[in-house]
């Protein structure tokens, strides 16, 4: 089977061809018809990212496709079966083996290129919004990155919510995308102060921040007292250092969100916010939004689109 793969530490990923995999006990083989990119993929690549295999390995978090084997004492889902999987690795390869238990039932109308651009974005921005930050209806969140995979989905929840949303993103074109997915005021973030911004809107009471660096301390001084700030990651390369006077003297609460890590842990948060963000899909309450689809043949180009931030909302690689 054809596989993006990382051979070696420092070095750089390669279209190969590898063994097809056979599924071991509690795992399923999945024909692969779609993989989403994160920009995790591009942490995996530099040995950077908090749960980076070592390799060699197959990159490509999470994907789309169809149930082709169950490995020994897996009772389900049963070949044939349309289902995305989180795994973490192994998405980039025309069939990849993963933990059955992860497996999720498409709806009959999800398309593949939707369900691997899911998850991740969807399932992060879901589980930061609704389980550690309690956003309420009326209140005002500020997203940073607001046009990227996660922004943009955070936007989206935002407003099925009923929050008044504040979508900071660089350029008109990315603003727009912002607004087309539900946000009531935009910031350009190359051309305005952002926390003026958002103090002339009334300030904000959650943040959700997948940027860091500058916007990070932009946004914290925006913030109303008990604000909550979620950290979902770095993009801008630039880890901010908390001044806690700032929270102290506000009542700030500064969280951190990694989703996958409650697929250790927690499990069932990751199951509870699935079943709920599947079921707003097939109501038609959430539009996956995919800049970019690409075959396999160019994984390299697709990646480069995350590296270079020339995309909005997700990079999906399509493998049928």
């Amino acid at each position: 089977m054809r596989a993006y793969h990382l051979p070696a530490k420092g070095a750089e990923p390669l279209l190969t061809d590898l063994p097809r995999p056979t599924p071991g006990p509690g795992e399923i083989r999945v024909r692969i018809a779609a993989c989403g990119l994160n920009f995790a993929d591009l942490l995996m690549i530099k040995g950077a990212y908090q749960d980076t295999p070592e390799p060699p390995f197959t990159l490509g978090m999470e994907v789309a496709g169809t149930v082709d084997a169950l490995g020994p004492g897996t009772d389900g889902p049963a070949p044939g079966t349309r289902i995305a999987v989180f795994g973490g690795q192994g998405g980039l390869a025309d069939y990849g083996c993963f933990p059955a238990d992860r497996a999720v039932p498409l709806p009959d109308a999800m398309s593949f290129a939707d369900a691997a651009a899911f998850q991740v974005a969807y399932g992060t921005s879901h589980v930061a919004l609704d389980h550690k930050a309690r956003l309420q209806p009326g209140e005002t969140l500020l997203v940073l990155g607001a046009a990227g995979g996660v922004g943009l989905t955070a936007v989206e929840i935002g407003k099925q919510m009923g929050a008044r949303v504040i979508a900071c993103a660089r350029g008109a074109d990315k603003l727009a995308v912002a607004q087309e997915a539900g946000a009531d005021h935009l910031i350009d973030a190359a051309t305005q102060d952002i926390r003026n911004a958002c103090r002339a809107l009334g300030g904000v009471d959650v943040v959700y921040d997948p940027v860091g660096g500058d916007q990070f301390t932009a946004a914290l001084r925006a913030c109303n007292p008990e604000a909550r700030i979620l950290t979902i990651g770095f993009a801008s390369g630039d880890v901010p250092q908390i001044p806690a006077n700032h929270l102290l003297v506000k009542n700030i609460t500064v969280m951190g969100l990694y989703w996958g890590g409650y697929l250790k842990f927690r499990p069932e948060v990751v199951t509870q916010s699935m079943a709920t963000l599947f079921d707003w899909y097939a109501a038609g309450r959430l539009r996956p939004h995919v800049s970019h689809l690409l075959p396999l043949e160019q994984a390299a180009e697709a990646l480069d689109l995350l590296r270079l931030r020339k995309s909005t909302g997700k990079v999906v690689v399509t493998l049928t």
